[in-house]
């Protein structure tokens, strides 16, 4: 069985993206206990572009040990590929969490799950105008309607007279989804000609360079090292290299709405996890009602049979 049989074989598809989906809804309640434990207040931006440029640099240097250990070129890459790989670094890991670290600080984890979960839409209209196999019917439009009422209404205080959205919290999160959706269709046009492994550790490592870069130039610092931050920093390298690099290569071998049917699965566990963690609400009806309509939305938005387009190169 060769990589493309491999990635587009329908268990490795649920297996990888299942996994994706679990370690990025654990970061919702990881970078709220990170901002605790290395004392990063909400207001501390320059302190958060560090925490996640440490993030990232020590992501990408993981995959690139990783690929230097399966004797992939590293380094072989044309002026092209270098400017790709730069730009995807800038926009899907430096811009994109830059919005995305400062959202969640100010709103929580439960919420932020769910804002994010608009990334699927914006990934479906962007396919739209890009793939002509992954064309807007009226089944993902109306699946469209049905997701954003789910972020309307979590958005909703309990008794449905205050309508909150600030634009530092729950707007910055839905711009970070829209960054990473476009981003992410880039990335898969680069994968077909670099190595997703290779790829993914690059441009991990240029957004983390420039996040710490930016986010000490503001005045930015990260104290507090202990075993237990130390061990927190470690697990969000870990996710971070092990989501990115295998959704890379899932969207590599396959139509992009394929793949993203399991990012329902995001808000999922994004919220049961920081419930869990964070000691947040979780059973409020708005809470139920909105996880109900996102995943149902997403659901009606990527049911679509299988053809002989999925795979990515049709």
């Amino acid at each position: 069985m060769n990589s493309q049989q491999f990635y587009t074989n329908r268990k490795t598809v649920f297996l990888l993206a299942t996994l994706c989906c679990f370690l990025w809804g654990s970061a919702y309640p990881a970078i709220k206990n990170g901002y605790e434990m290395f004392g990063i207040a909400a207001q501390d931006i320059p302190s958060k572009m560090v925490f996640a440029g440490y993030r990232f640099v020590f992501a990408g240097l993981l995959l690139m040990v990783l690929a230097a250990l399966q004797r992939k070129p590293l380094f072989a890459l044309s002026a092209r590929d270098w400017r790709g790989i730069g730009v995807l670094g800038l926009t899907q890991t430096a811009i994109q969490y830059v919005f995305f670290y400062v959202g969640l600080a100010y709103t929580t984890g439960v919420k932020g799950s769910i804002m994010n979960a608009t990334g699927t839409f914006f990934s479906v209209l962007l396919a739209h105008f890009i793939y002509h196999n992954d064309r807007l019917t009226y089944a993902k439009a109306i699946g469209c309607l049905v997701g954003f009422a789910g972020v309307m209404v979590v958005n909703f205080s309990p008794d449905l007279l205050d309508f909150h959205f600030t634009l530092l919290g729950e707007g910055f999160v839905v711009i970070a989804a829209f960054v990473l959706s476009a981003a992410s269709i880039y990335g898969k046009r680069l994968s077909q000609r670099i190595d997703s492994v290779v790829m993914t550790g690059h441009q991990l490592f240029i957004g983390g360079v420039v996040l710490t870069v930016v986010g000490y130039a503001f005045g930015g610092h990260l104290e507090g090292w202990t075993w237990a931050s130390s061990s927190l920093m470690a697990y969000m390298v870990v996710l971070s290299s092990a989501a990115f690099a295998l959704w890379s290569l899932l969207l590599k071998y396959n139509r992009v709405g394929l793949v993203t049917v399991f990012n329902f699965l995001v808000p999922v566990f994004g919220a049961v996890l920081s419930a869990l963690f964070l000691n947040e609400s979780i059973l409020e009806w708005k809470n139920v009602v909105a996880l109900v309509l996102v995943c149902g939305g997403i659901w009606m938005v990527t049911r679509v049979k299988d053809t002989k387009e999925d795979v990515a190169h049709s």
